[in-house]
């Protein structure tokens, strides 16, 4: 990627507000010193004494293992932004209308767009003038105008039944409650009596850089929207010490403290940068003892307090997978007692210290503690190997530093009560660049030019610091392997969280503080309950919903368990159902086991499980396993379920789908670097059939599956685009994908949701984007959120669309399901997000 001049990250925020001027919980500046000295409060500096930098250069697109030692090259500027989808200079909401679409002729024919769309009153969403009946990739609208508008009242009535609308207004989040006045009557504005936590972000990663490479752009859409955000590093990332370029270290001395600080100087710089515009905005440097027994340095940006970076200074492994003792993994396995730090010359911790296993787990639950974080952000724990040389996918201070934040977070949740509900969010490392780009050209140049920062290009000493401003290492390539070019979350992707039942009441299944969390919704118009958490912990990122043959949910997802020894950590399949229609009661979960025979072989590394029922009432579970392949296990009618069964496929990524055609077969899809892979049952009560080709073109890897028009239709995202396409695919003498098309979109990454008329996913900005029928524009609704939105029919003529904000609260909204339909405004669930 070419390095363009750098941008200013408030222009291409998603429609800022100004930032709260206080950060509600967040804590205050830090003041504490080490007790045999004063506490430096600007950027000290000073040398000491001497591996393999964290970042190897990967390899290509394609899964195939980096070799040890091979130079990064710079990636390509991807595919060009096309004409309509130019991006205003300044902040606010975007709307950007889509193309045309033609719809295939199978799927029914389109009436015009009609007049041009007038604005109602609300958070930017657009409302078109009346019009006549449409037909939307097979959806057909129809009815008489009367019912139409009894429709609307419903879906206003749905949304209010919580006791008031509340309208979401930027970072305000709440500020007005609405009633309907009419069956056809927009919503007004009034006075909001709860504005909403926006939720306190906290990211743990390994390295100095690891957060700028792999959780950006969510990491700036955060900053950029005034949340506090706080980043923990829990290594040093001193390396082997060179803050140099390839091929020039031979002539570099090696400096591990340096180094170390230097690349505490590029964080900052990239911090100020990100939120203040300016890299050189002073932070205020201090040290606070650790539950752990040690000693962080915790720095607090001057102009912006409510961004904290937390330094724990260990010692990294210094090889991506080669057995390194003195590491994060030894210390996990037991090869060592002890991991000892390696401080920063200028850090104002000046007494180095060592942690035991627990230490380390206490130092994070600690951390856990002081921050009382609503969304955890961190990487990968089973990130997989490479099928052919069976190395890591990922560096091992990356899952094995998660693996410690999994530990210490099921402990902070289990002992410490005065807190907040918290979610979290695994990013992919890595191995983004062997996958298809997921970011459109401009979010990844943001993304570029903030690591230009971090990398230290123009070599002033604005840090005022003799060990560098920023890590020279990656100044020629900042982009990485590609890794600038895309995000990819490692969990919690799927898109049937939500659910309705034969009352038309509302489910929804998320996973808070390690256990699945329930809301519910009696009936039409009942009020919500929630959120409730079921027993048992360890639940990771992910649930599945499906509705049995008797009408009762069940919900599925994986489960986290660590054992006794290090060899014991494991992951398995487990599922919830409910215990009589209407019940919020559900059963104990139940185990399916794992496809995986130990977690050494592929570090447990088995994607989120895909569900559905056959015509016959068969439940089936699917689940990619770290192979690569497809893995499944069928439910027989007296209730047991049969093995593990290989389904084959081969250079399977991300999470599986699954859905039934009009004839009651199972259709599963998993995306592949190149396409989709599908598999089709030849009839209900079926096995399932081979590993078929599509013909389908990459994806970003996450895929939505619907039943519908007599086959299943599949929702994906645009490589290095944003876009949402879809495809239906059918039974026409095997697999067969029909209408590809192009649906547009306001760029962004992710899962997209789909029910009726209603498309849904994150857009550029990291706010919710929403298209509620055909030629329509698609809109941005001002909420920031985590995973994946979720969407279901209520009835036949009602869509329901809920997402988990990032102060882990559900917000949810509905539609009638007609051409000239509009979002409700949304409405939080519960009472504010502060203590369980």
């Amino acid at each position: 990627m070419s390095h363009g001049p750098l941008s200013s990250r408030p222009a291409t925020a998603p429609a800022h507000q100004p930032a709260p001027s206080e950060p509600g919980p967040a804590p205050e500046a830090p003041t504490t010193t080490h007790p045999d000295r004063d506490t430096p409060v600007g950027p000290d500096h000073a040398p000491a004494g001497p591996a393999v930098r964290d970042k190897p250069a990967g390899p290509g697109p394609g899964p195939t293992s980096p070799p040890d030692h091979t130079p990064a090259t710079p990636a390509g500027p991807g595919p060009t932004t096309r004409p309509d989808r130019d991006r205003p200079a300044g902040p606010g909401p975007r709307s950007t209308t889509r193309p045309n679409r033609d719809t295939p002729a199978e799927h029914g024919p389109t009436a015009p767009p009609g007049p041009d769309a007038v604005p109602r009153p609300g958070p930017g969403v657009v409302v078109p003038r009346q019009r006549g009946a449409a037909t939307r990739h097979g959806h057909h609208y129809v009815g008489h105008p009367r019912a139409r508008a009894v429709v609307k009242a419903v879906a206003l009535l749905a949304a209010t039944a919580a006791g008031g609308m509340l309208v979401l207004r930027g970072n305000e989040a709440l500020a007005g409650l609405t009633a309907p006045a009419g069956p056809g009557s927009r919503p007004s504005a009034a006075t909001a009596p709860d504005a909403p936590d926006p939720g306190r972000v906290l990211q743990i990663v390994a390295h100095p850089d690891d957060d700028l490479y792999f959780m950006n752009p969510d990491l700036g859409y955060s900053i950029a929207a005034g949340h506090p955000v706080t980043t923990v590093y829990l290594t040093s990332g001193e390396a082997d010490g060179i803050n140099a370029a390839a091929g020039k270290e031979a002539s570099a001395h090696a400096d591990k403290p340096a180094y170390a600080e230097a690349r505490q100087n590029g964080i900052r710089a990239a911090y100020a940068k990100m939120a203040t515009g300016d890299r050189s905005s002073a932070w205020k440097r201090s040290v606070v003892p650790t539950k752990g027994g040690g000693h962080a340095e915790i720095d607090v940006l001057v102009a912006r307090p409510q961004i904290n970076l937390v330094w724990l200074q260990l010692r990294e492994a210094g090889n991506v997978y080669q057995d390194v003792p003195d590491s994060l993994h030894g210390l996990w396995d037991g090869k060592v007692p002890r991991l000892e730090s390696v401080l920063a010359s200028g850090s104002p911790v000046r007494r180095g210290f060592s942690y035991t296993k627990d230490q380390v787990v206490q130092t994070i639950v600690g951390i856990l503690e002081r921050y009382r974080p609503t969304t955890i952000r961190t990487q990968d724990p089973s990130p997989g190997r490479f099928p052919d040389t069976k190395r890591y996918t990922d560096h091992q201070d990356h899952f094995y530093g998660a693996r410690f934040v999994q530990l210490a977070a099921d402990l902070y949740a289990e002992g410490f009560k005065d807190r907040p509900h918290f979610a979290v969010q695994n990013y992919v490392g890595y191995f983004n660049g062997s996958l298809p780009r997921a970011l459109d050209p401009g979010e990844a140049k943001e993304k570029l030019d903030i690591l230009d920062t971090y990398a230290w290009l123009d070599r002033q000493n604005h840090c005022g610091s003799e060990a560098g401003c920023g890590d020279l290492k990656v100044a020629e390539h900042p982009s990485g392997n590609g890794w600038t070019q895309t995000v990819n979350y490692a969990r919690g992707t799927g898109t049937n969280w939500l659910t309705s039942d034969a009352e038309h009441g509302l489910w929804a299944f998320k996973v808070l503080d390690g256990q699945v969390a329930v809301w519910h919704r009696s009936g039409l118009i009942g009020r919500w309950s929630g959120p409730r958490l079921l027993p048992g912990t360890g639940m990771d990122q992910g649930v599945s919903t499906v509705t049995l043959k008797d009408g009762r949910t069940a919900a599925f997802g994986t489960r986290t368990s660590f054992g006794d020894k290090p060899a014991d950590y494991r992951r398995e399949v487990v599922y919830a159902v409910q215990r009589a229609l209407g019940s919020e009661e559900f059963g104990p979960w139940q185990s399916l086991g794992t496809p995986e025979a130990s977690d050494a072989d592929w570090t447990s590394d088995i994607s989120a499980p895909a569900v559905s029922v056959d015509g016959g009432g068969a439940l089936a579970v699917y689940v990619r396993d770290g192979a690569s392949t497809l893995r499944g296990r069928v439910q027989h009618p007296d209730g047991t379920w049969g093995p593990w069964e290989a389904h084959g496929g081969s250079d399977l990524h991300g999470t599986p789908v699954t859905g039934t055609d009009g004839a009651g077969r199972r259709m599963v899809f998993a995306a592949t670097t190149k396409s989709v892979t599908g598999w089709l049952q030849p009839g209900p009560g079926a096995p399932l059939g081979p590993a078929t080709p599509t013909g389908l073109p990459e994806t970003t890897l996450p895929l939505t599956a619907e039943g519908r028009e007599g086959g299943v239709r599949i929702w994906f995202r645009k490589p290095g685009s944003g876009n949402v396409r879809t495809a239906l695919m059918t039974d026409a003498e095997g697999l067969k994908a029909t209408g590809l098309t192009d649906l547009g979109g306001l760029q962004g990454f992710g899962s997209v949701t789909a029910s009726g008329h209603l498309l849904a996913g994150r857009s550029a900005g990291g706010l919710l984007g929403a298209d509620v029928g055909e030629g329509r524009p698609w809109e941005r609704s001002p909420l920031m959120f985590v995973g994946a939105p979720s969407s279901t029919m209520t009835g036949k003529n009602l869509v329901s669309l809920a997402v988990v904000g990032l102060d882990a609260r559900l917000y949810v909204t509905s539609s009638a399901d007609e051409p000239d339909a509009y979002l409700a405004p949304w409405q939080p669930v519960g009472p504010r997000n502060t203590t369980p």
